[in-house]
């Protein structure tokens, strides 16, 4: 007997999910027929993928093997059908990845622009951390993604965006201590004043680094989206860093307050990534330039409305 690619994909849920139905869920079956698709995998194959216990599967030894292989093949697969789907540039359906404190800021502009070029591309976005976003795209399950660099692990081909330089949050009251200081940088913020996002965020982890911290403080009220962040630096409740693309949104209520840190000033590049083995060209070069124009234009906005500190040529 074959084996399917169905089979393949119903088996790399499964592993992923841990129980039957969960994978079931997850790809849209009934659990009847994906348990199907896995015993006639397994016979194919002439061993046991998988040991069904009382709540949920473990992966047998073979099932690891195939596990593994499972994912090289179906995003060889994904390859292929990008290759073909892309062949003439933007068009059809995309599945983009996003980090959390990229996504609500960038995508207004960008799907601006694909109606302001008359692309004909439907925009299917997933929006996780880092590491989460890589792991869909190597495995084929989107087909770029949008993160902050550098790239973590080998596999990828990344295209810079833009530079997305960090402002100083917090209230007015909690920035006016700062006004005076001749020339600001993020050493200047008291390490027990810095509120982060929750671990995980890249942007949490940039953040100590600029501040030459390793460790967050014991009581740091961690939130999880930069609008929870900036709701609470706006209440005094401590200061943040900020980047320009979010500036205009998380300032819209007029309680928050910024500062612009003296050159150098601190910033992240934020790039579109994709499989090294997929096919680049006109489709990737597009998106790129979809996403650098809108994102050129909140942080041109954001320069413009908190400008440089006095006495700086920046």
């Amino acid at each position: 007997m074959a084996i399917s690619l169905r089979q393949l994909s119903y088996f790399t849920a499964l592993a992923e999910a841990g129980s039957f139905a969960r994978a079931a869920e997850r790809v849209h079956v009934t659990q009847p027929a994906l348990s199907q698709q896995i015993r006639e995998l397994e016979a194919s194959l002439g061993v046991e993928l998988v040991e069904r216990l009382p709540r949920g599967i473990r992966l047998t030894r073979a099932g690891h093997e195939v596990h593994a292989r499972a994912l090289q093949i179906l995003s060889q697969v994904n390859d292929l059908q990008g290759a073909v789907r892309f062949h003439h540039g933007l068009g059809g359906r995309l599945y983009l990845g996003l980090i959390p404190t990229v996504a609500p800021y960038l995508l207004p502009g960008v799907l601006t622009g694909i109606r302001t070029r008359d692309v004909t591309l439907e925009l299917r976005v997933h929006e996780a951390q880092t590491a989460t976003v890589l792991r869909d795209l190597s495995e084929g399950r989107i087909d770029a993604a949008v993160i902050a660099l550098p790239v973590p692990e080998p596999g990828f081909t990344a295209e810079p965006l833009f530079e997305d330089r960090f402002l100083l949050a917090g209230s007015a009251e909690s920035l006016r201590p700062f006004e005076a200081e001749p020339a600001l940088t993020p050493t200047h913020v008291p390490p027990d004043r810095l509120l982060l996002l929750d671990e995980g965020h890249c942007l949490a982890d940039q953040a100590l680094e600029v501040c030459g911290l390793k460790h967050r403080r014991k009581t740091d009220l961690g939130a999880s989206s930069l609008g929870t962040l900036s709701g609470l630096v706006a209440q005094g409740f401590g200061l943040t860093f900020l980047p320009e693309i979010a500036a205009g949104s998380e300032t819209a209520g007029g309680q928050l307050a910024l500062a612009r840190f003296s050159p150098p000033e601190p910033s992240r590049t934020i790039a579109l990534v994709r499989r090294a083995s997929s096919a680049g060209g006109a489709w990737f070069d597009d998106l790129a330039a979809i996403l650098r124009t809108a994102g050129e234009a909140l942080t041109a906005t954001a320069r413009s409305a908190v400008p440089a500190r006095a006495g700086s040529s920046r």
